[in-house]
Order: structure tokens, then C-alpha cells, then sequence
């Protein structure tokens, strides 16, 4: 069992930045992909970013290249997601999540691959 907890989110202006965090309670990160997903109100909850076992693959979805930036801490059990650039459109709930993977490149995309869901972080972003 992984137990996951999101912090870091909050109101910030259109062109700000947050840095997201999520902590878990396992001894190991190791074996797991890692995930970022995001839930705005009324709408589907979206693959936003993810990262590899050991780090070296990372998957983001287009709306968020070049803005944001996924890593990882394994010694700390701690993954982060920093979002810079952010737009009104970010707003939302954002979820960590962990896989169970067998390849240590394999990041999946779909949430039911995801074992294990932090409570989730509101990010508002609005002037």
C-alpha cells in the first residue's frame, strides 16, 4: 500500500508559478510510475504529466509542454511538479498517482493503470 499527499497548490495569477508536491509513505518509490493528473469541475480527470521508475522518462501532455516539469526524489519518496506560465485553463484539482510497472520506462497515460491516488490539490489560477 502507498499512501500518497499532494501539497503546494493555491491561487495564483494568469503567468505565475506553483511548485506541486507529493510525498509517500512507502519506504520505496522504486517499482513505480509516477503520475500528475488534474480534475476540473465538470469535466473528465486527465493525464497531465508523468515520469518513469527511474526517472529517465518523462510524458507530458501537450497542453503543458514547456511549462511545467515533472522529477522526482526516490531518496525522499517525493515527486514534483513545477508549473510556470500557468493560464486559467490549469485551474483545477491535481492528483498524484502511482503504477505498478514492470519496465523501468514505462509511464502509463490512462488512470486505471494507477494503483494508488493522493487526496488531491486545488490550483486556481485567476487575476
Amino acid at each position: 500500500q502507498v499512501h500518497l499527499v499532494e501539497s503546494g497548490g493555491g491561487l495564483v495569477q494568469p503567468g505565475g508559478s506553483l511548485r506541486l508536491s507529493c510525498a509517500a509513505s512507502k519506504r520505496t518509490f522504486d517499482n513505480y510510475a509516477l503520475g500528475w493528473f488534474r480534475q476540473a469541475p465538470g469535466k473528465e480527470r486527465e493525464f497531465v504529466v508523468g515520469i518513469s521508475w527511474n526517472g529517465g522518462n518523462t510524458n507530458y501532455v501537450d497542453s503543458v509542454k514547456g511549462r511545467f516539469t515533472i522529477s522526482r526524489d526516490n531518496a525522499k519518496n517525493t515527486v514534483y511538479l513545477q508549473m510556470n506560465s500557468l493560464k486559467p485553463e490549469d485551474t483545477a484539482v491535481y492528483y498524484c498517482a502511482a503504477a505498478t510497472v514492470g519496465s523501468v520506462y514505462y509511464i502509463p497515460r490512462d488512470r486505471r493503470n494507477y494503483n494508488f491516488w493522493g487526496q488531491g490539490t486545488q490550483v486556481t489560477v485567476s487575476a
